[in-house]
């Protein structure tokens, strides 16, 4: 089974569909579905894993602060009951 992604992005829900061989995480793919340059983002990102203290947690962190301020609302990977609905 195929894995999707589903997103909202400025009020409007996408999903798109997912492959760790295209992307390496679903942030990424979302981003490149709207056409989001994460060239920045990902050496900021990068710094922050070397510096931090607090590892994976300030990581995360940066990461859902930075794609708030993109404008998504949710990413994240479409479950079977998601597709119910």
């Amino acid at each position: 089974m195929a894995r999707q992604v589903i997103y909202t992005y400025k009020g409007k829900t996408k999903t798109i569909a997912f492959s760790y061989d295209k992307h390496h995480d679903l942030y990424e793919a979302a981003a490149e579905a709207e056409g989001i340059d994460l060239t920045g983002f990902l050496a900021m990102e990068k710094q922050v894993a070397l510096t931090s203290k607090k590892g994976a947690k300030a990581e995360k962190e940066f990461r859902q602060t930075e794609f708030s301020r993109f404008g998504f609302t949710s990413i994240k990977f479409v479950r079977d009951e998601d597709e119910a609905k």
